[in-house]
């Protein structure tokens, strides 16, 4: 399904990395497809993309040739118009995440249409979070992204897991997902900034430009240690839907 440009305000779509491996998940696969609350992971934050109506649809990017997306939720996109599927992911989260553009142009999205790029591995995404993101940076000249301020204590290590001192943790927040930007400025910043960067909003920020920190919630975890999947599992038992 291809969605054509009708000349009025501009619209968001979705763009779900999931070609990661997760070699620090201590899973036997990629992560995003271990079991978490009798599902895959992946399928918690699809659900919840879903129940945003504001969303033209969800891209999920794959790496080529995986076959496990198709095995586990296969039924579930086929029958759901507003999520697409492309297996063109990269050898690192910027190839992966400008590939995903790529399709999104393809499939008739503009370069003044938003795009909230989020983590396949947050599966406890809530809906309201997505909304509050998209009603903070509709109107932003820039964009933005969810993000807590940082409450621990934070020490950079020397030698031999020593502390090697204390960092001022004033001002200082952690990144979160969903990152929404334009199409075409984040395009062009992943292009300019390379492969290296680990989100959207560094290479937003390479350019020059300071995007909007709204302020995300604590349950928006990613899942990376293998202690996480056990800690989703229980959060997810409390939710009512």
């Amino acid at each position: 399904m291809h969605i054509a440009s009708a000349g009025h305000k501009p619209r968001c779509f979705a763009l779900v990395p999931c070609a990661g491996v997760g070699t620090r998940a201590g899973t036997a696969g990629p992560k995003q497809y271990e079991p978490v609350a009798g599902q895959p992971l992946v399928a918690h934050t699809l659900h919840a993309l879903r129940r945003v109506p504001r969303l033209a649809a969800t891209l999920v990017v794959l790496s080529p040739g995986d076959a496990r997306f198709e095995d586990l939720l296969g039924p579930v996109a086929r029958g759901d118009e507003r999520l697409w599927v492309a297996q063109v992911g990269g050898a690192t989260r910027a190839d992966t995440v400008a590939a995903g553009l790529r399709v999104l142009a393809e499939r008739g999205a503009q370069p003044e249409d938003w795009v909230l790029v989020h983590d396949a591995a947050r599966c406890l995404l809530q809906p309201a979070w997505v909304d509050r993101l998209i009603d903070a940076c509709e109107d932003d000249e820039v964009g933005g992204l969810l993000a807590l301020p940082i409450a621990d204590t934070l020490k950079t290590q020397g030698i031999d897991t020593r502390v090697a001192g204390t960092i001022d943790r004033s001002g200082k927040w952690a990144a979160q997902t969903p990152q929404m930007f334009r199409l075409g400025l984040l395009s062009g910043a992943l292009a300019h900034a390379g492969p290296g960067v680990t989100d959207e909003s560094s290479a937003v920020e390479a350019l020059g430009h300071e995007p909007r920190l709204v302020r995300g919630e604590w349950e928006n975890f990613k899942l990376t240690w293998p202690g996480d999947f056990a800690l989703a599992e229980r959060l997810l038992s409390t939710r009512s839907a």
